[in-house]
């Protein structure tokens, strides 16, 4: 699974969440028309991971999850969220299962962010508390995982 980056893995639950519904929709909570509403947080968090993908493209940083970590970006949304790359992938997936309006597609949206908090944060917190020691521990108390 280290080769899964972030984005594939969105990709993959979108996949999953869509296939779900047409296979297996459990429990539909939302209906059509009203189900639109899920295209703000689809289209907001789109717009949140790509800032974050913006502000380390700006900073000249590596972005591979799996590389080391070579600059500590603390600014604009890494002020507010240690992860908000993550956090705007997870809100899309949220927007995605308002959408479609079954249980199915939210599950896979949680499982989304377990995989990601427990997995990806937790390897990449891990190599950036060696890389950057004190610094990044200063950031870590300062700034919440999430939100």
């Amino acid at each position: 699974m280290k080769k899964v980056i972030p984005p594939v893995l969105f990709v993959i639950c979108v996949v999953v969440m869509v296939g779900l519904w047409l296979v297996f929709p459990i429990m539909q909570f939302i209906t059509f028309p009203i189900s639109l509403v899920g295209i703000l947080p689809l289209v907001v968090g789109l717009g949140i991971a790509k800032r974050g993908s913006d502000i380390f493209e700006k900073t000249g940083t590596n972005i591979e999850t799996f590389d080391d970590p070579d600059i500590l970006v603390t600014g604009g949304l890494y002020r507010i969220s240690r992860n908000p790359m993550y956090l705007g992938f997870l809100v899309a997936l949220f927007g995605v299962a308002i959408v479609l309006g079954n249980f199915s597609s939210l599950l896979v949206a949680v499982g989304f962010f377990v995989i990601t908090d427990r997995w990806y944060i937790k390897f990449e917190e891990e190599a950036m508390a060696k890389t950057f020691s004190d610094r990044y521990a200063e950031y870590k108390a300062k700034t919440r995982r999430w939100l």
